[in-house]
């Protein structure tokens, strides 16, 4: 069975007191003394006050307690390669939690990160990042993993997400497509983020919508995922997406 072994407490001193005793972790002497030692003097021992408290006058208003920040659940997805995992990297508040494995050749000719890519490993389940907007409003960043064959996972993924950021490399558009799809058949709010890779983009945005044949409603934006400024504004209008879908739903 499952336990919590006690610590190992030192042995008692002879005529002293135990390690963990009342005596011996608040500073006084607890219970009936030693036969040795009755009828002496007992020793002076420091005996700590405990810390003041204040109360509140009777009749006056409870302090106010602050709120939890609301947890929101955002998807940052896309095609393999395209800079889901560096995303998360760049804008999470504690070191991001990332499922990535090392490429082998055996990958040749299936996961294809493109000519201009150094990448020497893949994720192979999730990332997983979070950052606090304000004292309201926290984001959970789930990263999707971008190979074909982990497709099964995305649905799993989305569940409970109120958005998501579809993140593009503008020179592999091809690779897009799916993630889009899942996104407009799944009817969740998402956002086309461009990643400008050293700097630049191959088209422009207006050639980019018309190639990925993105209705005018769906916000087609410009970051670089290796900025955390630059993921921010992509994140805030993935927020912006969001409310604005509640607050139609809401009014039909």
């Amino acid at each position: 069975m499952d336990y919590v072994r006690s610590p190992e407490w030192p042995p008692n001193p002879p005529g002293g007191l135990s390690a963990n005793s009342a005596g011996g972790r608040y500073g006084y002497p607890t219970g009936p003394a030693p036969a040795a030692e009755r009828g002496r003097a007992a020793p002076r021992v420091p005996v700590v006050p405990p810390p003041a408290m204040t109360v509140a006058p009777a009749g006056s208003p409870p302090r106010p307690t602050a709120a939890p920040p609301i947890p929101v659940k955002i998807l940052i997805a896309g095609g393999f390669g395209v800079g889901k995992t560096t995303s998360v990297a760049a804008i999470s508040e504690i070191a991001p939690l990332t499922t990535e494995a090392e490429m082998t050749t055996a990958g040749i000719g299936v996961d294809d990160p493109g000519m201009r890519s150094a990448k020497t490993t893949t994720t192979v389940a999730m990332d997983f990042g979070c950052v606090t907007i304000d004292r309201s409003l926290k984001l959970y960043l789930f990263g999707t993993p971008g190979q074909a064959r982990f497709g099964f996972m995305w649905d799993d993924l989305a569940r409970g997400a109120l958005g998501a950021l579809v993140v593009v490399d503008s020179a592999r558009l091809d690779d897009c497509y799916p993630a889009i799809d899942f996104f407009e058949r799944a009817g969740l709010p998402f956002v086309v983020g461009v990643n400008a890779f050293d700097g630049r983009l191959a088209h422009d945005l207006t050639a980019i919508r018309w190639a990925l044949a993105i209705e005018d409603h769906v916000p087609l934006v410009q970051f670089d995922a290796r900025e955390r400024l630059s993921v921010r504004d992509a994140l805030l209008v993935v927020l912006d997406r969001a409310l604005d879908r509640a607050t139609r739903d809401r009014g039909a």
